[in-house]
């Protein structure tokens, strides 16, 4: 199992994210062709940070500030793969979020919507995407101290977003040793948006690679790096822990259910569902039910009582989940003459693969570009997965 594994020692910003996972062996051509998309041409380079050689990654571009919607509509026409524009989404949700909670509803982005920072989100959840972990970790951040001078005039460091965004997380944060800003907002995001794997959970692991991401500033005796590593892990967690959240409804219309799935999803629910049930009296309704990690459990909690007008969410805390490993495998077929490369996730067991299924958003990009039903596209793709799977001897004929 192959772990990334942050080391944020001296904080986090989007351009050192990328900086560390190009450095670690992101596809920099991808990287740069998202990134392009969204302001122009990236410049990427190797600097020296105290001694440190590590990748430097500006974007070049104008200060514009946006509402949420102006920038996810930047995000979605973007050339970054449908799974790394999906990420981006959410972290910017994540910012927004935070925004909301201190300025109040309707908070406009600042810094953080500034096209600078559209395309480092972009470009740091595309090289996340290009290199296809099975799992994050994010060791402490370190936060800075003192004070700073942003859009709002003078802040305490750590800027008010960032406390807000790492409270909704459950990462672990230190002081740093510099009166400054180690961690941005936009770092702070990326970092609570790509973990999904505690780090004392890892085990026992080999350092396969290590990457460094550079900062602007080059402080004299301090290297301004985010360092990042990618373990093979000789044994996989053996789980993690998931909050379940259920309620009972007989007075939601269909369209509403399918709607509450999609916001629940969209604000970091693991999974979500309603089942049909005969509820007392013999009136039809529906059991929604909710899978979650915990430190999501009252912004979830929330979405289901303001979409569904429930008067009471049943919580069951902290129960243990089992967890397959997993990778994903890119498979290239031809598909009405060309040459098309899409995801397949696998799951193992034993060290062979027990269930296998093409990338929906690619899959279903395929199919609309090529007029084929969606099912035809996903048959083609796992049948050419079985084939390449039973060469390879991790799945029975």
């Amino acid at each position: 199992m192959i772990i990334l594994l942050f080391d944020p020692f001296n904080g986090a910003a989007g351009d050192m994210i990328i900086g560390t996972l190009l450095d670690l062996g992101a596809d920099e051509g991808l990287v740069r062709a998202a990134m392009r998309s969204v302001v122009g041409e990236p410049t990427i380079e190797r600097v020296d940070r105290s001694g440190i050689r590590a990748v430097q990654v500006r974007a070049h571009a104008p200060v514009h500030h946006r509402s949420l919607d102006e920038v996810l509509d930047r995000v979605g026409g973007s050339v970054a793969p449908a799974p790394a524009q999906e990420m981006a989404r959410r972290v910017f949700l994540r910012i927004h979020r935070a925004e909301e909670s201190i300025h109040g509803e309707g908070a406009h982005f600042h810094e953080v919507g500034a096209d600078d920072a559209i395309a480092d989100v972009v470009g740091a959840c595309t090289a996340l995407h290009s290199l296809a972990p099975d799992g994050v970790a994010v060791l402490p951040v370190a936060l800075g101290r003192g004070f700073a001078v942003g859009a709002h005039g003078t802040f305490p460091v750590p800027a008010p977003a960032t406390v807000a965004i790492l409270a909704e997380s459950d990462l672990a944060t230190v002081p740093g040793d510099e009166e400054r800003e180690l961690c941005t907002p936009t770092g702070a995001a990326l970092l609570a948006e790509f973990a999904t794997v505690r780090p004392e959970d890892i085990g026992p692991a080999e350092i396969r690679a290590v990457g460094y991401g550079a900062g602007s500033r080059n402080p004299p005796g301090r290297p301004n790096v985010i360092r990042s590593m990618l373990l093979s892990a000789k044994e996989a967690p053996e789980g993690d822990r998931v909050d379940i959240l259920e309620t009972n409804v007989d007075d939601v219309t269909g369209e509403a259910l399918a709607y509450t799935i999609g916001r629940l999803m969209e604000e970091g629910a693991r999974d979500a569902s309603a089942t049909p049930v005969v509820m007392k009296k013999g009136r039809s309704g529906h059991l929604v039910r909710v899978i979650c990690r915990p430190d999501a459990t009252d912004r979830l909690i929330g979405v289901m009582a303001r979409e569904l007008g429930t008067l009471g969410i049943r919580c069951i805390p902290m129960v243990h989940r089992s967890v397959a490993e997993r990778t994903v495998e890119a498979v290239t077929v031809t598909i009405r003459g060309k040459e098309t490369t899409i995801d397949v996730k696998c799951g193992w067991s034993g060290g062979k693969i027990t269930s296998f299924k093409a990338e929906y958003e690619q899959a279903a990009a395929c199919a609309r570009e090529t007029g084929l039903p969606l099912r035809e596209v996903a048959g083609t793709v796992e049948a050419a997965a079985r084939r390449l799977f039973i060469e390879r001897g991790v799945l029975a004929p």
